[in-house]
C-alpha cells in the first residue's frame, strides 16, 4: 500500500474517529505515567487526540505531525476544549526539538508509519534521563461476521493493497522496538472497550482509515461509502452499533 495521506481525510478524521478514551488516560498511573506538569512530545499527533487528553490532565504538550491539514483540525478542537497545545510541523524521526528537555514522548495509533530505528533514536534524544517513551494503540477488533470483519472485507475488495485487517489489538512489536532501542523498565497496559457508532459515524470513521480516503481516488471512495451504507442497512440495522475495540500501550524508560 502506498503511504497514506491522512491530510485528505482531515474532515472525517476529526469528526468521526474515536480518539483515545478517558479510560486510557485514567489507567496511565498503572504503568506508571504521571501527566500533571510533565513536558510531553506527542509524535504523529494527527488531530491531537492524545495531545489534547494529556493537556486536559495538566501536561505541557508539544504535538508533532507532517500534516498541516490534520493539525488545523486539532487546533480547532483544542479551542473547543479550552486547552493549549503547541504544534510543530515535522516528522517523528526529525522533530527539531531540543535535546533532553522532555519527560514523556508518546506515539498513539501511528508508530507503524514511522521508521522505528530513527524514531527510537529521536525519542531518546528528546527525553530527560529516566524519561518515558509511551507507544499506544486503540484498535477496532474484528470477529467472524461482526461489523468490523465485514467492513474490513469491503475495504480489501476496493483496495487489495490494504493489508491492515484482522488485528486483535495487541502489538508485541512495540515491546520489541523498545527493547531494541535500549529502553528499560518495560510495562504494558491493555483492556477491551466497546465504542458506540451511529451508521453515519462508522461510515465517516472508515472513510478516514488508511485504506479508503487516505489512499483511494475520490470517485472510488464514494462508491465504497455507498456500499458500506448498504451493508450497514442490510446486516446491522441497529443504530447505533457497539464496535469492539482494544486499548494497548507499552512504556519504556531511558537510563537515569
Amino acid at each position: 500500500m502506498t503511504n497514506p495521506d491522512f491530510g485528505q481525510t482531515a474532515y472525517d478524521y476529526a469528526r468521526y474517529r474515536a480518539g483515545f478514551p478517558p479510560e486510557f488516560f485514567d489507567s496511565l498511573d498503572e504503568i506508571p505515567i504521571v501527566l500533571k506538569e510533565a513536558r510531553i512530545v506527542d509524535l504523529g499527533t494527527g488531530v491531537g487526540t492524545l495531545a489534547r487528553g494529556f493537556a486536559k490532565r495538566g501536561g505541557l504538550v508539544t504535538a508533532v505531525d507532517i500534516s498541516e491539514d490534520l493539525m488545523r483540525e486539532a487546533r480547532r478542537m483544542d479551542d473547543e476544549s479550552g486547552v493549549e497545545v503547541k504544534y510543530v510541523t515535522a516528522s517523528a524521526e526529525n522533530t527539531g526539538l531540543p535535546d533532553g528537555e522532555f519527560d514523556i514522548v508518546a506515539a498513539g495509533q501511528c508508530w507503524w508509519w514511522f521508521d522505528a530505528e530513527l524514531a527510537l533514536a529521536e525519542a531518546e534524544r528528546l527525553l530527560k534521563p529516566g524519561g518515558a517513551l509511551l507507544l499506544a494503540s486503540f484498535d477496532w477488533i474484528g470477529q467472524p461476521g461482526n461489523v468490523v470483519d465485514l467492513t474490513e472485507r469491503l475495504i480489501e475488495s476496493h483496495n487489495p493493497d490494504w493489508q491492515m485487517g484482522g488485528g486483535n489489538g495487541h502489538h508485541p512489536e512495540f515491546l520489541v522496538d523498545l527493547q531494541r532501542g535500549g529502553f528499560d523498565e518495560l510495562t504494558q497496559l491493555t483492556f477491551p472497550l466497546d465504542v458506540s457508532y451511529s451508521h453515519e459515524a462508522w461510515r465517516g470513521r472508515i472513510r478516514a482509515s488508511a485504506g479508503v480516503t487516505a489512499t483511494l481516488p475520490a470517485e472510488r471512495v464514494e462508491t465504497f461509502d455507498q456500499e458500506l451504507a448498504e451493508l450497514l442497512k442490510e446486516r446491522f440495522p441497529e443504530d447505533p452499533i457497539d464496535i469492539p475495540h482494544r486499548v494497548f500501550a507499552v512504556v519504556g524508560r531511558t537510563s537515569t
